[in-house]
């Protein structure tokens, strides 16, 4: 592995950036942030990437690759096989945040030595290995259109946070328990042909799917995985869970 032509302040951002992903990262080790390196298909691990473009304060990619220990926990876990870009998503951000407010795209999956090696013939990328006692687990690289200069009022360096070690040790369903997912109740749904979704209005009515007094769904990344009651609680709606759906059985 070779080290980036970059600035002091430059590699210090990239190993900010680097921390602040691995803070939120699931993992089943207990990482360290290494010393950056020029990214390519050599900074590859067995296992999957995310990559996502944003823009903002700053403009650029990051990518994040994860070992086959997380990739495999989300696809085996009891909710059913569960969004592996969507449970990456925060470390992504909270990698390309470190340049200041930014939006992020969705992010797409890739091959990590497709998205290290598409990387690595941009100007200014660099990665940083996240490694435990004896090998590297993760990947976090970045390449910005610009990178912040020395000037003081670009990004301090100096006033980055003590190195994080990333909390390691959970195997399996333990690493997924701080993973965030996206959840949401479903009342019914409905067919409409275009000329009927032309002709909606204020006070329309439409017409479900679903009984007076069915259950709802709730749903985690768009899988069913419970139905229940809809309640009120303290002036919003809840759902009391009535019967958890096991998976293929939906």
């Amino acid at each position: 592995m070779t080290a980036p032509t970059m600035s002091v302040s430059q590699l210090g951002l990239a190993r900010n950036a680097a921390e602040a992903a691995l803070a939120v990262l699931p993992t089943s080790y207990t990482l360290t942030v290494a010393d950056p390196v020029a990214p390519g298909a050599g900074t590859a691990i067995e296992g999957q990437a995310i990559t996502a473009r944003f823009t903002g304060a700053a403009s650029g990619e990051v990518v994040v690759v994860v070992g086959q220990d997380l990739a495999t926990a989300l696809r085996e876990s009891p909710l059913g096989e569960l969004d592996l870009t969507a449970a990456v998503r925060p470390a992504l951000e909270a990698a390309a945040r470190v340049f200041g407010p930014v939006v992020l795209d969705p992010g797409q999956l890739m091959e990590p030595e497709v998205a290290l090696s598409a990387l690595a013939v941009k100007e200014g990328a660099v990665a940083v290995p996240l490694r435990d006692e004896s090998e590297v687990r993760a990947v976090v690289a970045l390449a910005l259109s610009q990178w912040p200069g020395d000037d003081p009022g670009a990004v301090d360096v100096a006033q980055r946070a003590a190195p994080v070690q990333g909390s390691g040790g959970r195997r399996g369903l333990d690493m997924l328990y701080d993973v965030e997912m996206e959840v949401s109740a479903e009342l019914g749904r409905t067919r409409m042909s275009v000329r009927e979704l032309l002709s909606l209005t204020p006070g329309a009515i439409v017409e479900l799917d679903r009984a007076a007094g069915s259950p709802a769904d709730l749903l985690v990344n768009g899988r069913l995985i419970a139905r229940g009651e809809v309640v009120v609680v303290d002036e919003n709606f809840g759902i009391r869970i009535t019967e958890i759906v096991s998976p293929g059985t939906e």
